[in-house]
Order: structure tokens, then sequence, then C-alpha cells
């Protein structure tokens, strides 16, 4: 078996440097001390590491070349970006190059097919993005939007707001008589998640109905379905009258293992989700939920890369979404 090819985080991580840092050094920048160049053009030759000729696409804008960074496949919502993405960036007579972002030597190989493929923008939509990525884009003059996740420093982001549409649920809750609520969120490092959890909590709590129960859903359908069975096997006299879960896919779990336990949705408790995906539509979720704008995200987001793609001199921006509350059957007043 052939070894793996040298990537310019294996180069890093051998000359004690930064990433960025490398592919300064390796185009000359005389910002860079002449000894930290040497000792990188020596690990880099000691490495077979060779770096991609991509400087003039990019500074031309020539290759017409999106690439797209999205988190993992688990989560039904990605595939919602990804659709919309091909769509609109087709329509603009681009191309796209797709990237999964994931831990190990996927992360550490993210950043290089992105500079191999010389990509003249990048969408990253990814709970954990790979701190060389977006260091890697920016110091190659690669512009990077965030899709859905909070912006990085020289970065620009679209996102929905997210603590906007909790309040909205929250509200929608109380109107129908819950008092008791359920939290399923997320210990994961998403800032979509900690946007929601905020919001929902701040307001219930303003409101004088603080969330009493909080369970880490995972941000999965399993974790979301072990939620559900533990708030199902608490005495009526604790069970949550009602259930934010802070994604769809958490809620579809919390939905089948209480269902499955002889409650009866949207009666004895109501159960809420975030995101609006096409499945919480059947009737077997009928999951009242709060959508996310995918196509305006999308397309705002590739407005802003296109901006940047002819003047990377452009200030960082973040934009704002609201999304539209859809009101189903799994919310209905108590007591009915």
């Amino acid at each position: 078996m052939s070894e793996k090819r040298p990537t310019i985080v294996t180069v890093a991580e051998a000359a004690g440097v930064a990433a960025s840092t490398i592919s300064r050094a390796l185009k000359g920048d005389k910002r860079i001390s002449p000894e930290t160049r040497a000792r990188i053009s020596r690990v880099a030759q000691e490495l077979g590491y060779t770096p991609y000729a991509s400087a003039r696409a990019l500074s031309s804008g020539q290759s017409g070349l999106i690439g797209v960074v999205l988190g993992p496949g688990t989560n039904p919502f990605y595939a919602e970006l990804l659709y919309e993405a091909v769509r609109q960036i087709g329509e603009r007579g681009m191309r796209l190059l797709i990237i999964h972002a994931g831990p190990g030597p996927v992360e550490n190989s993210m950043a290089d097919a992105l500079l191999q493929y010389q990509v003249d923008g990048c969408l990253i939509s990814s709970v954990d993005l790979p701190s060389h990525v977006g260091a890697v884009c920016t110091a190659n003059g690669v512009p990077v939007v965030m899709v859905n996740r909070v912006a990085q420093a020289d970065t620009c982001a679209v996102v929905c707001d997210n603590a906007f549409g909790s309040v909205q649920l929250g509200e929608l809750l109380l109107r129908s008589g819950r008092r008791r609520t359920a939290l399923v969120r997320t210990s994961a490092a998403s800032s979509t998640a900690r946007e929601r959890d905020a919001g929902f909590t701040t307001f219930m709590q303003s409101a004088g109905y603080p969330p009493s129960l909080r369970l880490d859903g995972r941000s999965t359908y399993e974790g979301g379905f072990e939620a559900g069975r533990h708030i199902a096997a608490l005495p009526a006299a604790e069970r949550p009258d009602s259930v934010y879960a802070v994604s769809d896919i958490m809620a579809w779990g919390v939905l089948d293992a209480l269902r499955l336990a002889g409650v009866r949705i949207g009666q004895d408790i109501a159960v809420v989700g975030f995101d609006g995906l096409p499945q919480s539509a059947r009737p077997i979720y009928d999951l009242t939920t709060v959508e996310q704008p995918v196509v305006a995200m999308i397309g705002r987001g590739l407005d802003l890369l296109q901006a940047r793609m002819r003047d990377k001199g452009l200030p960082d921006e973040t934009i704002s979404l609201r999304g539209r509350l859809i009101e189903r059957g799994s919310s209905g007043p108590k007591g009915r």
C-alpha cells in the first residue's frame, strides 16, 4: 500500500507552526522570517510535500469552483442545504466541490482539498469547523462564508435568527396552556444549538416558567428517543407538559418514544422542534416547528461570497434571517 500524500497540515505539525504560516512561507511571504521560511522549506522537502499551484486561479477568480463544507450526514438538514447549494450554484454558472467535515484524517485533508481544486470561495455549514480550514483559506485569498453557524474571525455568515424562533415556540406553548417544559438540547459545540437553548430559556424564565427539565439529545434521533423515554418514565406529577427539542431530528425521537409509551401527543404532552424539515409534516410526526429559510440563507451566502470574490477588501458581514413558525398537531392546547 502506498504512503499517503503529505498535506499542508502534516507539514505544519512537523514544523511546529500554523498551517496558514506554511502557505505564506512557501509563497515567499516576506513577513515570515528567513529562518522560519528556510525551516519550513526543509521540512516540506523532507516530507515530499508540493504546494498546489493555485495562486494564479485564486487571484484571477477563473476556476468557477465553489467549495461547500457540510456537517455530518446523520442530520437530514444538511441534505436540504446541499440540495439548495447545488441548485443555486448551478444557476449562477459555477460548479461545486463538496467536502464532508469530520475529525482526524478527514479534517486534516479538508483545507488541502479546497486549495488543490483551486476553489474561488467556500461555503461552510458544519457544527465543528476545523480550525485549519478558515485560516488556510483566508491566508490563500479564498473568501469564506458560514451558513447556519456563527462566523469566526475573518469570515462572513448567514444565519437563522435562532433566538427569535425559540421565543416564538415558547409563546406558542404558553398560549396553549403549557407551563412545565422540558428542553432537549445538545452538549455539542454548536452555536446554533446554544442560541436556541439560550433564547428559549431566557424567554421562559422571564415569563416565570423556566424549563423544569434539561436533557442532552446529542443532536441525533437516538438521543431524542432516549430523552423521550426518560420523560415518559417520570411519575405523572413530575412529567413536563411540553417538550422543546432544539432540532427536528431530536424531536422525532422524542415523539416516537412518547407515543410508544402511550402518551397522547398534543394532549398529554406538546412537542415542538426547530429546522422545518419536510419529514416533520408527515402524519406520524405532525410536528410544530420553525422552518429555517434555507433558500434565502444559501442565496444571501452566495451573494456575500461572490461580492468578496470580486473584492477581497470588503468587510466581514453577518446576516440574520427569521424562520417561519409552522403550527401543527403536536402542540395542541393542554387538556383538549
